[in-house]
Parts: C-alpha cells; structure tokens; sequence
C-alpha cells in the first residue's frame, strides 16, 4: 500500500491573466511535516484552499488518499482537517461553546472530544471567557483545537504561528511535534516564519510565482546549505572586487548591510585573510557560519520577492 497521502500533478489555478498556481507536481508522504515556503503572493494558500475544496483547479489534478472523484475527495476531506487564513469562531461564546457547535455541524458522537482537545491545545482553563476577549495566540490555539476535533489523519495549516510571540510560537511548534509523533498527523504547514519552520519540518517545497521551485527533505537541506564565511570590511564593495579579481571568486552574495556570505575556497581562510590584508583592506568579521532555511531560500529564490509581492499579495489569498 502506497504512503503517498496526497499527489498533485500539474495542478494550476488562473484568476484572469494571473497564474496563482502553475503546473505545480509534488507528493506527501504520510508522517511528514511538510512546509510549503515562499513570500505572499507565491501560491501557497491558493493550493492550500484547492486541497479543501474551497477554489478547484483550473488545470492539473490531485488525489487524497489514492481518491481524485468528487466523492473520493468529499470522503477523503472527512478524514482531514484544514485551518486556512484566519480561523473562524463566534466572538460572544466560549472556547468551549464554538467546539461543542462545531462538533455538532461535523457530526461527532463523542461529546468528550470537546474537552480532550480543549486540553491539547491548552485552553481547558479559559471557562466561559468569550472569544472576544481572546489573545491572538488564544485565538490560534482554539483553531488548532477545532482542527483536531475530528481527530484528522492530516492537517493543513496554513501561517499557524502568524502574530504570536515567541512564547506561543515554541508552544505550537511543540503541540504540533506531539501531534506528528505520538498521534501521526501528517501535516502540511505554510508559514513566512522560515527559522520556526527550519525545527519543525520533516520535508520542504519552495515555491515562487505559483511554480514549485524545489522539493527537498530537511536532512537534503541541511547538505545543501553546507557552509559559508561571513566577511565584513572596513571597505566591502572593494573587498567583493578584490575577492572576484585575485582570487576568481563568483559564489559570493552581498547582503543589506554590505557584508560578504563566501560560498566557496571554505579551506583557504588564511589566503583569504592575507589577501584582503595585502590589498589595504582590514577585516571585521571573517569567521565560517553554517546556512540556515532563510538564507537558502534568499539564495533559491532571488531577489525579486518585493515586487512580485506587490503584484501578487492579493491573488493568493483569493
């Protein structure tokens, strides 16, 4: 029996001129934790919401569980669960109170769902507060709650950590770990948050522009990102030049302070110092760094990011 929980194949989606999504192909596989990286406008919730059934695709296919007919992904869906842009709930009821309605919309028998999920995500103390007076990491978390209440073999999450302090974020990461480990949800999660991503995520798809750029495990990313040296100068610009012209080095990025991350000759670091020294140029910072998910997707995508943001920001939330 196939692991494969779920398979696009060319999966588009066009809203007028614009691709949203196109012709993205990828698989998941049960038991990951997928991340589905890229910058606002990249596609990332348009795919989400065509898994759902919320928007459907305007070419390509994807199956659910081996099923691709209405049918199929109508029973397939019943065994998922989806949190997609912000989660919804009543602000005059409790926590308590939109779980029970929702649990009764979703046709759940066990009634003692509501508290055991209550008390997953951490909210078994909230009592009647209403949801109004909910903190934004409250409000997530009682969203996770609704998501689990079916007990889903898979999630789709997408930006569950938006807006929280770091305190709520390390308490979702964790929640979300537990869920994986000991109840095996496979889970699929986008999140601009990319250092959070980087200690929860098992696999990773980049995507830019609607298209699927690369799709990669985290132990691949780790080798992939490898090693780089960070180099700051009295003098920057003419260091990147004295680098390029005495020791023919191209895999060299600037970054927005000025600085040099150095890709490659990582064995020849007394060279490197000597060089810049011999050519008037005094060090700052010279010193190996290991890549971390942020810094490789910079390096993947380019940057282009701001202004296709611009352009894009609004057909991916549609």
């Amino acid at each position: 029996m196939s692991d494969i929980v779920i398979e696009a194949k060319e999966l588009t989606k066009q809203y007028k001129k614009q691709k949203a999504v196109d012709g993205a192909s990828f698989q998941i596989r049960k038991g990951m934790i997928c991340g589905l990286v890229g910058p606002n406008g990249a596609g990332k919730t348009t795919i989400m919401k065509m898994l759902g059934g919320l928007v459907l695709p305007t070419e390509g296919s994807f199956t659910i569980f081996g099923g691709s007919s209405e049918k199929e992904l109508a029973h397939a869906r019943s065994r998922m669960s989806f949190m997609i842009e912000t989660p919804y709930a009543k602000n005059e009821m409790s926590a308590r109170e939109n779980l029970e309605k929702l649990r009764l919309q979703k046709g759940i028998p066990d009634r003692k769902r509501v508290d055991e999920v209550l008390e997953m995500v951490g909210l078994k103390d909230a009592g009647k507060k209403p949801v109004a007076k909910f903190s934004l990491g409250m409000r997530q978390r009682l969203g996770i709650a609704g998501a689990l209440l079916s007990k889903p073999e898979i999630m789709v999450l997408d930006e569950p950590v938006n807006g929280l302090d770091p305190e709520g974020i390390i308490e979702i990461r964790n929640m979300l770990k537990h869920f994986n480990e000991e109840e095996e949800v496979t889970i699929l999660i986008s999140s601009h948050i990319l250092a959070e991503l980087s200690q929860l995520c098992t696999d990773y798809m980049f995507i830019r522009h609607g298209k699927l750029l690369q799709t990669l495990s985290a132990e691949e990313l780790h080798k992939m990102c490898g090693e780089y040296y960070h180099i700051h100068t009295d003098n920057d610009p003419l260091a990147l030049v004295t680098l390029q012209n005495k020791l023919g080095i191209t895999d060299c990025d600037v970054l927005k302070d000025g600085s040099l991350r150095l890709f490659e000759r990582l064995d020849e670091l007394p060279l490197i110092s000597k060089t810049l020294y011999e050519n008037g140029l005094l060090p700052t910072t010279l010193h190996v760094h290991e890549a971390d998910l942020e810094s490789y997707y910079m390096k993947l995508v380019g940057d282009d990011n701001d202004e296709h943001n611009q352009g894009n920001a609004e057909t991916d939330k549609a």
